[in-house]
């Protein structure tokens, strides 16, 4: 293992320094509890697997405070009577009359309904039918006076996943697109489809992966951007792109991706790599690569990915790129670890940042959608006990509650193509990257859930990194802020938040397309846009509805904006610097893209 050379722009903590408590969870090493609380938390930690992490309590909660506000509204209990006869008026009136406009549209990521069939009886009627008992649910769960906002959310989620698994679309005597398939196959359609669901259910019980398809080999076909492995911890692998160009920008990019998953998002195919773009535009690129933990790396904690993990790719970037400030980009967790470690840099002095890009990362959790529905003390204390015994929380695990989020397609929608109508799944990029899951640690997790989304501690003054609280008002690098307008993880008046809790020059974009297709916008991709603004430091406020109304469309990717934003501050161009350097022992130690990136 290699160790760069601690820079000299570090300060220690002032004396006499305010401080306050770093967040800690209970313990979550079994050896530390009681037997009796260690068969609690066990059997806590068993239901939770079975029921994907979700805390039963939380939601029998909202369900009866749900049930027991609305018993209290006599009027509300007779305008919801008065809105379920109107809806079944409406469904019969159009019933009655073919060719109508339907008084219902499903929602706009809602795929379920859009063969053909669905548009003659019986089965728009069987579609509208199911759309108006929704449409019923959606106003039935709205906020009542004295209600929690959570409450009536939490309820509503519930709601909409039970109506999820009884929609028409499900069964295979009431889609029209699973009838006309099993005759024109004569039922072969629903073997295959037997065959796939069985195939699934094996990988599930034993964890098992397929190995990627034909085409999308990490390192040849994805993640094969040239370059080397120059720096390496337990923690992460740190990546140089080689150059591509006979100059580079004076100023290296440093990215820090989530580590949620693997890196190579930001390196998918070579025609989508943002890694790819931005060096064929003559920066020099380094990547971080993240381990993926198991259980004997249970007590990392948030810290340990601040400082052995940025910092330390920070200090290796500063070995091979000396005496300039680096470009520091962040996306998603990435760009929340590294606003944090920006922040705390400021507060001590460290003016080795030239910049700062976050993509799709939130630094104020009090808006951060749907998510909350999963985060209180019981959703927490659940999803503790399930990665009490485990040591870290699995991928899969957490990708329910993303998919949950948008079931009416992430899950039904596939289900119904992969088992009743029988087709494969088309291999995509984005596909292979998606199932290529990653662990986290139990402590890291715990604690970014508590001190970030419990507590919201960063905007709130109360977030400390080292015993002192850092505030992203002490930001003066120059940001560049991406959200997409589709994103249902980070959503974007969630991330239009930055401008809110900091000062500095910042640019502002929002991208058309979801957490991960809005950020991979390269150059000519079809239908794509952006709005983009600029706050100067400084200035006043402005509230993101006003902000969209005033800001217009550009066609195109947002890539080529970001370039010439981060040229007019790349310090002119120079010699491409050495891979790795060796004279300050950091020898290239393999090519990329590594080998972190490679454990299952």
């Amino acid at each position: 293992m290699t160790r760069p050379p601690k820079p000299k722009t570090r300060r220690a903590p002032a004396p006499g320094a305010v401080q306050l408590p770093a967040v800690v969870p209970p313990p979550l090493d079994p050896s530390q509890d009681h037997p009796a609380e260690a068969f609690d938390r066990a059997s806590r930690g068993a239901l939770a697997r079975l029921v994907g992490g979700v805390s039963p309590p939380a939601f029998i909660k909202a369900w009866s405070e749900w049930a027991q506000h609305l018993a209290l509204s006599p009027g509300r209990q007779l305008e919801l009577a008065e809105h379920a006869q109107r809806n079944l008026l409406k469904v019969m009136a159009h019933a009655a009359s073919p060719g109508s406009p339907p008084p219902f549209e499903p929602k706009p990521f809602d795929r379920r309904f859009t063969h053909a069939g669905w548009q003659s009886l019986p089965f728009a009627a069987w579609q509208q039918g199911f759309l108006s008992v929704q449409d019923w649910w959606d106003h039935a769960t709205e906020p009542v006076r004295g209600l929690r906002l959570e409450d009536a959310e939490r309820t509503r989620f519930l709601a909409r996943q039970t109506l999820d698994v009884l929609s028409p679309s499900n069964s295979p005597l009431l889609n029209p697109e699973i009838i006309e398939e099993t005759v024109r196959t004569t039922g072969r359609n629903l073997t295959d489809g037997a065959a796939h669901f069985a195939h699934d259910a094996v990988k599930i019980l034993t964890g098992q992966r397929d190995p990627p398809p034909e085409g999308y080999r990490i390192g040849t076909d994805l993640a094969c951007t040239p370059g080397q492995v120059v720096f390496r911890n337990d923690l992460m692998e740190l990546i140089q792109y080689a150059p591509q160009t006979p100059q580079v920008q004076a100023r290296p990019i440093l990215i820090v991706p989530a580590w949620i998953m693997k890196y190579y998002i930001l390196d998918l195919s070579p025609e989508n790599s943002m890694v790819r773009y931005l060096v064929g535009q003559g920066f020099t690129v380094f990547m971080i690569s993240w381990m993926n933990p198991t259980a004997e790396q249970r007590n990392l904690s948030l810290e340990d990915y601040r400082e052995r993990g940025v910092m330390a790719a920070l200090d290796t970037v500063n070995a091979i790129v000396p005496d300039v400030p680096v470009h520091a980009v962040g996306y998603c967790l990435g760009g929340t670890i590294l606003a944090i470690a920006a922040a705390t840099m400021a507060r001590d002095g460290d003016d080795r940042l030239a910049s700062a890009t976050l993509m799709a990362a939130q630094v104020d959790f009090a808006e951060a959608g749907e998510l909350l529905l999963f985060l209180d003390e019981s959703q927490i204390a659940f999803l503790e006990d399930l990665m009490w015994e485990q040591g870290y929380l699995d991928r899969p695990q957490m990708a329910r509650a993303f998919a949950a989020i948008r079931a009416e397609d992430l899950i039904w929608t596939r289900a119904v193509r992969r088992y009743f109508l029988g087709r494969e799944d088309v291999a995509t990029d984005i596909g292979v990257w998606l199932s290529d899951t990653t662990r986290m640690p139990a402590l890291m997790h715990s604690q970014y859930l508590r001190a970030l989304f419990l507590e919201n501690r960063l905007t709130a003054g109360r977030f400390a990194v080292e015993g002192r609280v850092i505030a992203l008002k002490d930001l003066s690098v120059p940001l560049f802020v991406v959200a997409t307008e589709t994103d249902h993880i980070a959503p974007w008046r969630s991330v239009y938040k930055t401008q809110l809790f900091t000062d500095c020059d910042l640019t502002f974009v929002l991208t058309k397309g979801g957490h991960n297709t809005g950020i991979l916008s390269e150059p000519g991709h079809a239908g794509r846009y952006f709005r983009l603004s600029h706050r100067p430091t400084g200035a006043l406020y402005t509230g993101p509805n006003a902000w969209l109304a005033r800001t217009g469309t550009t066609p195109g990717s947002w890539w080529p904006a970001w370039s010439e934003w981060l040229m007019t501050r790349g310090g002119g161009l120079v010699e491409p610097p050495t891979m790795g350097a060796p004279e300050r022992a950091l020898p290239p130690l393999g090519p990329a893209p590594g080998t972190y990136v490679l454990q299952a």
